[in-house]
């Protein structure tokens, strides 16, 4: 009874189509052995060597050669674009394994309907099928393959460049790359001169995104819980005014507050010195400029939180604050049991969504302080960077490809990790896993 589904899915092992010919569908079988063939002409002839570049990144390197008499620089091979250009034959080859996949599995069904004494769909047939049962399919698909080539393919290349040692002074085209496995890993976690630099800015990432988060979160909450207060009055006034550091693009905000904070001539040391209070070393000294960076990334993350926080409170029950009331309840015994819980409730995975935001918070720390001031104890980083900042300049200024990939696996792991648990634990994701 399984003949016909065995045999054609089996054929269409062998080559992709045929098992569509065995089923008498001929439109069908002819376009999937064109598309089949074609596959197999590139995987010979042009992905293999393709893929065979990406094992081995090169084995010819560019340099001056002697041309009787004369050196000429003659051009060799390019470890980058031959990661590159293996990576996308890997998508390609990945994409062909789908289809044939698809083909085999068609042909089975077919085999069924055969089976059941159904007469198997013709071409014109199954394209309207498809455009019936799997529209949603066809479409995704170019989104998909948009997916794949311009997110998913760089991504693999950022995490492959970890394991080799591109870094200065190997630098294509005048050397080719190599594959080192762990070694990099392993550098930034036992050698000194990586080791110590790495704790110490992991440490405060963690610690920036903490406190970068709790002040913003509370912040927000608290200020709108004052603006709801039935006895305040311009309620609109208070709320436009608050939101305007969330109107005002990021990257003013920062520089502007960096000349305010500026030690010699900002704003903000002048007038101390006008009440007789001696400047700060806002930006200049590490406890400082942490402090600065902390108390600017409140200003302008408060008003996120806070107008989510308005939304929340207005779906607050009056019923349970005049309950709490009758019982005696407190301003602080309302706001511990009911206010802070019930905007916690709808928005934890805002709070985690911040947080992570707060560990990748390259735009703060950059433009207030650059990472500054410099620490002689680390390697290309100051007292203010976090991993990310220490990642730019480990790429963008210092060549050190190989390691600033490195830390991007690294901020990715801890970032996923504590997202993914945090959010696992909150009272949201708890009560909507038991609904489904």
């Amino acid at each position: 009874m399984t003949a016909h589904r065995i045999a054609g899915a089996w054929l269409s092992v062998l080559l992709p189509g045929l098992g569509q010919l065995y089923h008498r569908q001929l439109g069908k079988g002819l376009s999937f052995a064109a598309v089949a063939a074609a596959g197999w002409y590139a995987i010979v002839f042009q992905l293999a060597e393709r893929i065979e570049g990406l094992l081995t990144l090169g084995t010819n390197p560019s340099g001056f050669r002697k041309v009787g008499k004369l050196s000429v620089m003659m051009e060799g091979d390019h470890s980058i674009f031959l990661m590159v250009e293996g990576l996308i034959a890997l998508f390609l080859a990945f994409l062909f394994a789908a289809f044939y996949l698809l083909c085999v599995r068609d042909a089975y069904r077919t085999g069924m309907l055969r089976e059941r004494g159904d007469v198997p769909p013709r071409l014109k047939e199954s394209l309207k099928q498809a455009g019936y049962k799997h529209f949603a399919y066809v479409v995704l698909f170019i989104p998909l393959s948009a997916v794949l080539f311009l997110t998913v393919l760089p991504l693999v290349f950022s995490i492959l460049l970890a394991f080799t040692n591109y870094a200065d002074p190997v630098l294509p085209p005048a050397h080719l790359l190599d594959w080192v496995g762990l070694q990099n890993f392993v550098n930034m976690l036992r050698m000194d001169i990586w080791s110590g630099t790495f704790t110490g800015i992991l440490s405060w990432t963690i610690v920036w995104a903490v406190l970068a988060t709790v002040t913003t979160y509370v912040g927000g909450v608290l200020v709108a819980i004052l603006i709801s207060q039935p006895r305040l009055r311009w309620k609109r006034f208070w709320r436009t005014a608050l939101i305007v550091p969330f109107a005002i693009p990021n990257m003013v905000s920062l520089l502007v507050m960096r000349n305010m904070f500026n030690n010699q001539f900002g704003p903000v040391n002048r007038y101390l010195a006008y009440f007789g209070i001696e400047g700060i070393p806002w930006l200049t000294d590490p406890f400082w400029a942490k402090a600065t960076v902390i108390l600017v990334n409140m200003w302008i993350g408060m008003p996120v939180t806070m107008i989510l926080a308005f939304g929340v409170l207005t779906t607050i029950p009056k019923d349970w604050y005049e309950a709490a009331e009758v019982d005696g309840a407190g301003t602080f015994q309302k706001l511990r049991h009911i206010t802070f819980p019930m905007v916690l409730f709808s928005t934890a995975p805002l709070l985690i969504m911040q947080f992570a935001g707060n560990m990748n918070n390259f735009n703060v720390i950059y433009l207030l302080t650059n990472g500054d001031p410099v620490n002689i104890d680390y390697q290309f980083a100051g007292h203010t960077d976090l991993l990310v900042t220490w990642l730019y300049k480990l790429a963008l200024n210092q060549s050190q490809f190989s390691y600033a990939s490195v830390i991007g696996i690294a901020i990715f792991l801890i970032v996923a990790s504590l997202s993914i648990w945090s959010y696992t634990r909150t009272k949201s994701y708890r009560e909507e896993d038991m609904i489904q």
